[in-house]
């Protein structure tokens, strides 16, 4: 048995829809072995293939084929989750970065808030790049 790549990626909860997963595809977001995979290729049993989603690139291995869309948890049974510990690091620090360091529903920034922040990162940035413009003198 053989299932379409888009079919397959909206059957398993990888996108919302199937012209997303085909748009995806198009753009050369799916890979299989180093290669863009087309939303009309098949994926058999034992295919191992790559998601590239913002800054991560997920990996996944098929079990079983299906061709319908499964309930959230029935989805384990038919692909696995082989995405490398690294690329996860990298989703919980872009998590950390969009936080930006303030509370949620605090609001805006007032004003001392905002030239404490401005004065925190301007002593900082300007000590780090003086350091390098001191080696490129050298």
């Amino acid at each position: 048995m053989e299932v379409r790549v888009d079919k397959y990626l909206f059957a398993m909860r990888i996108y919302k829809t199937r012209s997303i997963a085909a748009d995806a595809c198009k753009n050369g977001r799916v890979k299989m072995n180093g290669a863009e995979l087309k939303p009309s290729r098949c994926f058999h049993v034992g295919d191992v293939f790559s998601v590239r989603k913002g800054p991560i690139t997920y990996t996944y291995r098929i079990l079983q084929l299906c061709e319908h869309r499964l309930g959230a948890k029935l989805v384990p049974e038919y692909m696995r989750d082989e995405t490398p510990h690294e690329q996860l690091e990298l989703l919980e620090l872009a998590r950390m970065a969009g936080n930006g360091g303030r509370d949620r529903g605090t609001g805006r920034p007032t004003k001392k808030d905002r030239r404490e922040i401005e004065s925190f990162i301007s002593t900082d940035y300007d000590e780090l790049f003086d350091a390098f413009d001191e080696e490129d003198d050298l």
